[in-house]
């Protein structure tokens, strides 16, 4: 009698895994991927600018700019084309802080909403550094809401121009974003 029950409980541990790995591919999410592209307009200059400084570290060196420990605060128009009367559409707002005591690199934590277009009221964030006078560099994007909820991907920078005077960039950026459907 007692050899009756020993193959139950494998076929009960086999039965559960199935169910389990049911369950589990029935919740996931699809995954959808979008390509954005975007120009991103960073005046540090001039009367309204975009992005403040709000911390130096006293006694760096590298420019006011680039000085080691330097904390800007950004509020920057995200814009169809790289002219300065190109239609807005969002904002890059965050932090961003040179962290290099050998180099132009800084540490950005951004997000970038969107306020018109078909991704109107949902934004992605990104936490990375970046290089800012390579030519092409890539940026981790962590996360997003709204149609970029669970957000993952990278995006790709390239400064289209920058004015030596006054600081202020335009950088065009191609984003790819895997997001949940």
């Amino acid at each position: 009698m007692a050899s009756r029950g020993r193959g139950v409980a494998p076929f009960l541990v086999i039965l559960a895994f199935l169910v389990a790995q049911c369950f589990h591919q029935s919740t996931e999410a699809k995954k959808v991927t979008t390509n954005l592209h975007f120009f991103f307009h960073d005046t540090i200059g001039g009367p309204d600018p975009s992005a403040v400084l709000v911390a130096s570290a006293v006694g760096r060196t590298g420019g006011p700019l680039a000085a080691f420990g330097n904390l800007f605060v950004l509020d920057d128009p995200l814009r169809e084309g790289p002219e300065a009367d190109s239609p807005v559409v969002g904002y890059a707002r965050g932090f961003s802080m040179s962290t290099s005591r050998r180099s132009m690199m800084f540490v950005m934590g951004l997000d970038y909403g969107f306020t018109a277009g078909p991704f109107n009221g949902s934004s992605f964030s990104v936490f990375s550094q970046n290089p800012i006078l390579d030519g092409d560099r890539e940026l981790a994007v962590i996360g997003g809401r709204g149609k970029f909820r669970m957000a993952q991907g990278f995006a790709l920078l390239r400064t289209h121009s920058v004015n030596d005077t006054s600081g202020d960039a335009v950088v065009e950026y191609n984003v790819t974003l895997f997001h949940d459907e």
